[in-house]
């Protein structure tokens, strides 16, 4: 096969000093980032790209390369499918002087291309446009599963609706376009919304919140509008603020959207039943269990939905939910119950929420006198989690502090704190 070495990115290794090795740890790292889980690139990998056996990269591994270097793949000398590569350089006795210069070029084709564009007829933004949007948003979505609560993933998140509303006034669309780049930003922006809400950054969540909103009304989406008054009721909620709670939940509940997908009625339901709980309201708790659990059962599981709402709304998330409010209520063996039912139908990718789930069973275990088993089960909560999510990292600690309080001779409290300080770094 004819190839054409990839001179840009030569440059740009050795101006950074990466050897191919190197780069392709780093992009490694991006990957896992992105996608949660680590890629499976190494040297030969970047070999190929150099040597131009690879000329357009799969697209998460050009985000993660993009990532890393700061510049678009285009930029690094990689070539779109269907496009000609550039011809190679006429001599090797030419080639250091290129490569000292491909990087001022570099930047001085962008800014002609930045001039150029006042002179070019609008470009046509598109459904394909909002698709590589929502490609990107998936990743951002499983990294949420997996490390939640990150202020990486907030600023992604952030980004990426920023990026929607730029779309927005970079060429012609149409109406039904324009419609769908304000809800994927809206969309967007409530995944940045809740990233603060599970990392406990509530001044930064009403921010987000405000402007999911603004962007929500000019989509005309019910579906993001349930979702980002969903969030706020749940933001409340952890704020312990039982009667905004309220108000933020009957908003989505009260959308037409929770008529015509039982699904969406499902979660209004179960969200409400939670902020029962925190309110102390045992039958209100109860009631909302029961609708949710009945609206569930009527969801056609093979009507359309938005990507948000299917990779984590089940009956996993409904337990879970269940299990937050009876806890709040002191209803520990109903809560005990329906963490193990949680666990028990959680997906695998669900990380954030399986050490959520296993510290409050925790909670639950030790409430009702089962000392070893609840120091078992917090103990089986993953380093990451305990570490680096701000709810885990807080039920934690409360859990060391109320084993302490209920048995401070017991050997478990000796064994947990043993456990807290080697494992986990951290003062439980």
């Amino acid at each position: 096969m004819n190839t054409t070495r990839n001179e840009a990115l030569e440059a740009w290794m050795d101006e950074h000093g990466y050897s191919a090795n190197s780069l392709a740890e780093a992009v490694n790292r991006a990957l896992e980032r992105l996608t949660g889980r680590l890629g499976g690139l190494d040297g030969s990998s970047v070999r190929d790209w150099k040597a131009g056996r690879v000329r357009w990269p799969k697209s998460a591994t050009r985000r993660a390369l993009e990532d890393v270097t700061g510049l678009p793949a285009t930029a690094l000398g990689f070539v779109p499918r269907g496009r000609t590569p550039s011809a190679p350089a006429a001599s090797r006795e030419d080639s250091d002087m290129k490569r000292r210069s491909l990087m001022g070029g570099i930047a001085a084709a962008a800014a002609a291309a930045a001039a150029a564009r006042g002179n070019a007829s609008p470009r046509r933004i598109g459904t394909s446009d909002i698709e590589r949007l929502q490609q990107r948003f998936a990743e951002i979505v499983a990294s949420d599963h997996r490390y939640g609560g990150q202020r990486d993933i907030e600023q992604r998140a952030a980004a990426l609706a920023d990026e929607a509303l730029n779309l927005q006034n970079a060429g012609n669309a149409t109406q039904r376009v324009r419609s769908n780049l304000y809800a994927s930003a809206a969309s967007f922006r409530s995944s940045a919304m809740w990233a603060a809400i599970d990392g406990r950054r509530y001044d930064d969540a009403k921010t987000h919140m405000r402007e999911a909103q603004a962007l929500a009304e000019m989509s005309g989406d019910q579906a993001i509008k349930f979702r980002i008054w969903s969030h706020a009721g749940a933001m409340y909620r952890h704020m312990g603020r039982p009667a905004d709670a309220f108000a933020a939940n009957d908003v989505a509940r009260n959308l037409y959207i929770t008529r015509r997908d039982p699904l969406f009625a499902s979660l209004g339901w179960a969200r409400q039943a939670a902020i029962h709980g925190a309110a102390q309201d045992r039958a209100g708790t109860c009631r909302a269990l029961d609708q949710a659990q009945d609206a569930m059962q009527r969801a056609n599981p093979n009507d359309y939905r938005p990507v948000w709402l299917l990779a984590f709304y089940d009956q996993a998330e409904l337990d879970a939910l269940a299990l937050s409010a009876h806890l709040a209520l002191g209803d520990y063996s109903t809560a005990e119950f329906h963490a193990h039912r949680c666990l028990s139908a959680l997906r695998p990718h669900m990380r954030r929420s399986q050490a959520i789930t296993t510290t409050r069973l925790a909670h639950a275990q030790l409430a009702q006198g089962d000392l070893e088993t609840a120091t078992i089960t917090a103990m089986s909560v993953s380093a990451d989690a305990a570490t680096q999510h701000a709810r885990v990292s807080r039920m934690l600690q409360e859990f060391g502090a109320a084993l302490r309080a209920k048995a401070p001779s017991d050997p478990t409290v000796e064994t947990w704190t043993k456990h807290a300080r080697d494992a986990w770094k951290a003062t439980a």
